[in-house]
Formats: structure tokens, C-alpha cells, sequence
């Protein structure tokens, strides 16, 4: 197996993996019931999506 000839520094190594980091997701807030929801998804909450109810949500 071939092997590196030089040794890879610190800092390339480090700057290789900058990108690794977790990003926060993104929301948006549900028109109808105004909950933190995924943007072009159904509402957990109240299980409307684009002004239709897509799912019944049963209150326990």
C-alpha cells in the first residue's frame, strides 16, 4: 500500500475537518397553529400542511 512521503501537519489535518461540525436544523413556524415545525413537511402538531389537514392528530 502506498505510504506519504512527508509527514501531513497539524494544520492540514485541522482544516480538513473544519467542516465536520454539526449545524442546527432549520424551522419554521406552522401558519395555523404557529409550532416549530420542518419547512415542507406536516405539522406535528396540528397535522396540516398548505392549508389541508394531511394527518388527524389524536389528543391523548
Amino acid at each position: 500500500m502506498a505510504q506519504p512521503k512527508r509527514k501531513h501537519s497539524k494544520a492540514r489535518r485541522n482544516s480538513r475537518r473544519a467542516n465536520y461540525g454539526l449545524t442546527a436544523p432549520t424551522l419554521a413556524t406552522c401558519p395555523r397553529c404557529h409550532q416549530l415545525m420542518k419547512p415542507h413537511h406536516v405539522c406535528p402538531t396540528c397535522g396540516h400542511y398548505d392549508g389541508k389537514e394531511i394527518v388527524e392528530i389524536k389528543e391523548i
